[in-house]
């Protein structure tokens, strides 16, 4: 499976024009990357004016609508990650700065409650994100909270891993009966300061999964096309896209259509084949499309 992550929340959207901002664009780039062969498209939703990341409903349920709408077919996937965001004043670390945007593991999924997509993720522990103060805050009382009640509402969860630490707790959380089966594994690479883009750290989590998971991994910047080729070689499936990496090539810039289509030539050049949506819903179990 491909799997496109459409624009993220991330500070891209001046580095590129390609980066989509509108509900408009982004579920517009989600059909085109469809078209391309994504098997999944992974939704995160921007302030039109600002640009910023957002947890607005109603964003949400223009994209979807929109894609749902269109005559492509993909599997949908929205992000629940938005709302864990804790920035800190060094000198004053019981002070939260501007950027904090920190809420519970149930108030993460009002619009997976709505709209109800084929899977929603859910960031599988804390981590310092980058340099500066900036904490993205992932506790197992919410996480739990969290798996629960998108159990409750019959979507599956694809479990983000962005350390080693997040998949002993991912697998806890099977363990315990808050993931239904088949269990799905993103395995996230490079994020400072998570698990590096490092061949041999990817090759351990892939060890340390149950033999039944179904895995992913992705990597940041230049290493999204190598790291394609890491999880096939691993047995895995793959992830690319604008959240992730904005360039084609060495100063190209790329559109997600473009990403997904040098994805598919590296999967069959593997001799590998990527899985259409209705194989992708085989392999999750998912509802067939109504």
């Amino acid at each position: 499976m491909i799997t496109c992550a459409l624009t993220g929340a991330g500070d891209t959207v001046g580095r590129s024009e390609h980066v989509p901002v509108t509900p408009e664009q982004i579920a517009e780039s989600g059909i085109a990357a469809a078209r391309a062969g994504a098997t999944i498209i992974h939704i995160h939703v921007r302030d039109p004016q600002t640009g910023v990341g957002s947890r607005d409903v109603a964003l949400y349920r223009e994209v979807v609508e929109r894609v749902r709408a269109a005559d492509v077919d993909v599997i949908i996937n929205t992000t629940a990650g938005m709302g864990g965001d804790l920035v800190l004043d060094p000198q004053n670390p019981t002070s939260f700065l501007e950027g904090t945007d920190l809420v519970s593991g149930a108030d993460r999924l009002p619009h997976v409650e709505e709209l109800l997509p084929d899977i929603c993720t859910l960031d599988c522990g804390s981590l310092n994100f980058g340099e500066g103060s900036l904490v993205y805050v992932s506790t197992p009382d919410m996480l739990r909270e969290g798996a629960k009640k998108i159990q409750e509402l019959g979507v599956r969860c694809e479990m983000e891993i962005f350390d080693t630490g997040h998949l002993w707790f991912a697998k806890t959380l099977v363990e315990e009966g808050l993931i239904d089966a088949p269990a799905m594994y993103q395995l996230c690479m490079g994020i400072p300061y998570g698990a590096p883009a490092d061949p041999m750290t990817l090759m351990s989590m892939v060890q340390q999964l149950p033999e039944d998971a179904v895995w992913a991994s992705f990597a940041l910047g230049p290493m999204q096309m190598p790291w394609v080729a890491q999880s096939v070689l691993l047995g895995g499936h793959v992830r690319v896209g604008l959240e992730d990496n904005l360039y084609l090539a060495k100063g190209v810039k790329a559109t997600n259509a473009q990403l997904v289509e040098r994805a598919k030539t590296i999967v069959e050049s593997m001799g590998a084949k990527v899985a259409t949506p209705d194989e992708g819903r085989e392999i999750l179990a998912l509802k067939p499309r109504a």
